[in-house]
């Protein structure tokens, strides 16, 4: 079975040569990294759900995570500056190619009546966001020992110039987009 590295650099690279026309292969868009994000805005209420939420966040990514802190104190939410409010992960290299791959092939197709996932949601640079509303479609979170379910925002930083260039370079490796 072949990596998602190695389909990338044998199948990947010539089709979007052949579909962008493009002259150097360092014009090809490649992955650059994953952040794995989880704001929990109930910690304000409850601060234990900061380590069980970093605890699972470490199991979901393969990595420890950052603890995140407000900057700026909201009276209306009750929130103080410094006040830990979520966690989060950046993934590179061999660990971001692990989790993508886990994420398209395992994790998405586990979400209740899924039909792909929206081809929207670019920033106009070529990179693409996505919410996660369970944490627990994962297979490494055991949903036994999970307090409660969590959120999760999954951004896809690729070197891609433009929206179209970065959705057929995700397609090509294996994003499910809506039709």
């Amino acid at each position: 079975m072949t990596t998602l590295k190695e389909k990338y650099n044998t199948e990947i690279i010539p089709k979007l040569k052949e579909k962008f026309n493009y002259k150097n292969g360092f014009q090809v868009p490649k992955l650059e990294k994953i952040v794995l994000n989880m704001g929990l805005g109930e910690a304000v209420r409850n601060p234990k759900i900061i380590e069980s939420a970093a605890q699972e966040l470490a199991l979901i990514a393969g990595q420890k995570p950052v603890v995140t802190r407000a900057k700026k104190p909201i009276a209306n939410f009750k929130l103080r500056a410094d006040l830990p409010i979520g966690c989060k992960v950046t993934l590179r290299r061999e660990k971001m190619y692990d989790f993508f791959e886990r994420l398209v092939n395992i994790a998405l197709p586990r979400v209740r009546d899924f039909r792909g996932i929206s081809a929207k949601a670019f920033d106009g640079r070529g990179n693409y966001s996505l919410g996660i509303t369970e944490h627990i479609i994962f297979p490494e979170i055991d949903y036994d020992k999970t307090d409660s379910i969590k959120g999760l925002n999954v951004t896809v930083v690729t070197t891609a110039q433009t929206d179209e260039e970065g959705r057929e370079f995700l397609r090509y490796l294996g994003m499910p987009f809506k039709n």
